[in-house]
């Protein structure tokens, strides 16, 4: 008897939320949670949805699972985002971008528009602030200046991995982060002024 769609290779449970947790990341990632259905990410999993959903209750619970498996990574390979700022920080971050460039971009460019969702975004970018304002406070007299640097060296930071990511990858991370160093030491200098 023909069937219309091909045997679905059975897999360890585990092994097989990772891969649909992946083919979610890359479809997400294309057209952001609104334009994205179940139907999107079953397809680019090569699944049905049935197997989908022993997994997965919502889209919602899906792309909450995405995020949260973004940032455990992002904070696996960065460091966690109560830790120090170094010189290695910002490799680590662009080493962490080119590892996933899909899951990146999720977290950073279209989780941060999807109100539902802001918040896994927020807290990020809060916790790197808080970092931001420790390091900064020492170069920066404390004020508005103070806080405008504080709050655009993490965007700055950010936004330059994307433009990296989007750009292809134009340099090795130890000197495109030289770059984007500089760009900040430049936010610096403007803030202490």
């Amino acid at each position: 008897m023909a069937t219309d769609s091909p045997a679905v290779k059975r897999l360890p449970r585990a092994q097989r939320r990772e891969q649909l947790l992946d083919a979610a990341t890359r479809a997400f990632a294309r057209s952001g949670y609104a334009a994205t259905g179940l139907d999107d990410v079953a397809a680019e999993a090569g699944v049905t949805h049935v197997i989908l959903y022993r997994h997965f209750a919502s889209k919602a619970e899906l792309y909450l699972a995405v995020l949260d498996r973004a940032c455990a990574r992002l904070s696996q390979d960065v460091g966690p985002s109560t830790g120090e700022f170094d010189d290695n920080a910002i490799p680590a971050l662009l080493r962490a971008a080119a590892a996933d460039p899909e899951a990146f971009r999720l977290l950073f460019r279209h989780a941060a528009r999807e109100p539902e969702f802001r918040d896994v975004v927020d807290s990020v970018r809060s916790a790197s602030a808080e970092i931001a304002h420790r390091h900064l406070r020492e170069a920066i007299p404390a004020g508005p200046w103070q806080q405008w640097a504080t709050q655009l060296v993490p965007a700055l930071t950010l936004e330059a991995a994307i433009a990296w990511l989007d750009a292809g990858q134009p340099d090795d991370p130890v000197h495109a982060a030289q770059r984007i160093s500089q760009a900040i030491e430049g936010v610096i200098q403007a803030a202490s002024g």
